[in-house]
C-alpha cells in the first residue's frame, strides 16, 4: 500500500507560500490544495460539510476550525490525494494541526516535509506595499521587481496605478502581528521534527524554490 506524503508551507502572509506550493505541486505532480479552493469545491458538492460551510460563509461568521478540517478530510480522499497534496493555507491553527496528524494516522497517511520560509518582517512590508495595480485593467506591478515603464501609468492600458487600502505599510504590520499571534505557534509545533525545514525567502522566486526543492529532496 502506497504511503501518501503530504507537504505543508507555513510563513508570514507575503512570504510567497502560495507561489512556491503552486511551483512545487506541479513540479512533483501533487495537487496544490488550498482552503479557499477546498471550501468553494465543497460548497459546490453540495455535501452536508459543504452546505454547514455555505450557511457560515453567507453569515459573514468566522470559519471554525473543526469545518475546515471536515472540508480538508473530505479533500484528501479525491483520488488524485492517493499519493499526497501540497497544503496552501492550511494548517493555520494548533487544532487543526494536531486534527491533521490524527487524520492522516487514521489513514497510514504522513507529512513528508514542513517547509517553513522565513523572511525578515520589513523585507515583507516592502515587498507588499511596494505592490501597484491598475484601476482600469487590474494589471498588477511592483515599483521595485516588476515596475511599469512610466511611473504610476499601466504599460498595458495607461490607467492609473493605485495602492490597495491592504497594501498600506500599517494595514500589512496589522497582518503580521496577527499572524505572530495566531499561526506563529505552529512552528514550535512542527519544529523538532524531522520533516521539518526552515528556508530562506529572501532573493529571488527562482533562488527560493531551489532551496525548497533540496529540502524535499532532503526530507524525502
Amino acid at each position: 500500500m502506497t504511503v501518501a506524503k503530504h507537504l505543508i508551507f507555513l510563513g508570514a502572509p507575503g512570504v510567497g507560500k502560495g507561489t512556491q506550493a503552486q511551483r512545487l505541486a506541479q513540479l512533483m505532480s501533487l495537487p496544490h490544495v488550498s482552503t479557499g479552493d477546498m471550501l468553494r469545491a465543497s460548497v459546490q458538492s453540495g455535501s452536508d460539510i459543504g452546505l454547514r460551510a455555505a450557511a457560515v460563509m453567507e453569515s459573514g461568521a468566522l470559519m471554525g476550525d473543526d469545518i475546515i478540517v471536515r472540508i480538508v478530510a473530505e479533500r484528501l480522499l479525491l483520488e488524485d490525494a492517493s499519493d499526497g497534496v501540497v497544503f496552501d493555507g492550511f494548517p493555520r491553527t494548533i487544532h487543526q494541526a494536531h486534527a491533521l496528524d490524527q487524520l492522516l494516522a487514521a489513514h497510514g497517511d504522513e507529512i513528508g516535509a514542513v517547509l517553513h520560509l522565513d523572511l525578515d518582517d520589513e523585507e515583507i512590508v516592502e515587498r507588499l506595499s511596494g505592490r501597484r495595480v491598475c484601476s482600469k485593467c487590474g494589471a498588477i506591478y511592483h515599483i521595485r521587481y516588476h515596475a511599469p515603464t512610466v511611473y504610476g501609468i499601466c504599460d498595458i492600458c495607461g490607467g492609473g496605478l493605485l495602492q490597495r487600502e491592504d497594501d498600506q505599510p500599517a494595514v500589512i504590520r496589522k497582518r503580521l502581528a496577527v499572524y505572530q499571534a495566531e499561526t506563529a505557534p505552529l512552528i514550535a509545533y512542527y519544529h523538532d521534527r524531522p520533516a521539518y525545514h526552515l528556508v530562506s525567502g529572501e532573493g529571488e522566486v527562482d533562488d527560493v524554490f531551489s532551496r525548497i526543492v533540496k529540502a524535499v529532496e532532503v526530507a524525502g
